[in-house]
């Protein structure tokens, strides 16, 4: 099969931020080459598969390097890249953010990245494993999650993702009614059944993402109580839930926010995340302008999550 690299132009700043975004848009095992060498803990959290020093040490740009496959409507894709990095000049300096495209019949990137992700524990009773990988529990109440993100964002060991997963490890009750919206891999909503939801619907627009998380969820043996959908939450939403997650950007959580009030219970909670600092103020006031009562805010790195409720 022939692949479309693509490289992005953009500064060491921004690297983490656009790693993101490209994950939010179903792509995995970017190349990073730049004069700033990252550690392995920040490979593994990138999928990162290659690290260069360029030869010119007055270059100060970042490139990432993605492929995508002839597959994919290129141009399409293209533009939709290129505006969600776009709107994230708002924030963080992102440089040029030029894309560059050409040909290549290389198929090993795919998979190289799978060398960085190694099972670790991201609650002290929730441990990630890839499907790949042999893991023994240390504890006998260990909640175990096997995951193959492919080419679906979502492994548990972005800031975003164990944000949202210590939010549902805390928040969930016995019989909860879950929906994840963006579900990406499906590792949110099998961790809402693995610590009880009745429950969960994985609610995503990307069709790779819901092929990846139909597997996962099979892989995981909660396809009795975890149904994953096609969609955007109006279309396959049929009932109020108790829970609803949200791990995406914070531009696409304000527009849903209005959205997401209308499908959640009179108590139920509602758990954000994918913000950047910097945003986080812009969602809290969109959650009081929907008639949300903010809990709590829990921070990592340069992400927020935001815990809010519907105000009586």
């Amino acid at each position: 099969m022939k692949w479309t690299q693509i490289k992005l132009t953009t500064t060491a700043e921004a690297v983490e931020a656009v790693a993101y975004t490209l994950g939010e848009l179903g792509i995995q095992g970017i190349e990073i080459k730049d004069n700033q060498p990252l550690t392995e803990d920040e490979k593994r959290q990138m999928y990162v598969d290659l690290v260069d020093v360029l030869p010119n040490q007055d270059d100060n740009n970042t490139y990432i390097y993605f492929y995508l496959s002839e597959l994919e409507d290129i141009d399409e894709k293209v533009l939709i890249i290129k505006e969600a990095i776009d709107e994230l000049k708002e924030f963080v300096d992102i440089g040029e953010a030029t894309l560059t495209l050409s040909q290549t019949d290389e198929i090993d990137w795919a998979n190289n990245w799978k060398k960085y992700f190694k099972p670790f524990r991201v609650e002290d009773n929730i441990v990630i494993k890839p499907s790949w990988e042999i893991y023994e529990k240390e504890n006998n109440d260990d909640i175990i999650i096997e995951i193959d993100p492919g080419m679906a964002f979502g492994s548990g060991t972005h800031e975003t993702t164990s944000l949202c997963i210590k939010c549902l490890n805390k928040y969930i009750k016995k019989d909860s009614l879950v929906i994840d919206v963006g579900c990406g891999s499906g590792i949110l909503g099998i961790v809402a059944s693995k610590l009880g939801a009745k429950q969960v619907s994985c609610i995503d627009i990307d069709i790779n993402a819901v092929t990846v998380a139909k597997e996962n969820v099979e892989i995981n043996n909660v396809t009795h109580n975890v149904h994953v959908e096609q969609g955007d939450l109006l279309q396959t939403a049929t009932q109020k839930a108790d829970i609803i997650v949200a791990n995406i950007l914070a531009d696409v959580i304000i527009m849903l926010t209005k959205d997401i009030r209308k499908f959640i219970a009179d108590d139920g909670v509602f758990i954000s995340s994918g913000i950047i600092q910097d945003k986080v103020e812009s969602v809290l006031q969109e959650l009081k302008n929907n008639e949300f009562e903010v809990i709590e805010i829990i921070r990592k790195g340069e992400w927020a999550a935001i815990v809010a409720k519907c105000s009586e």
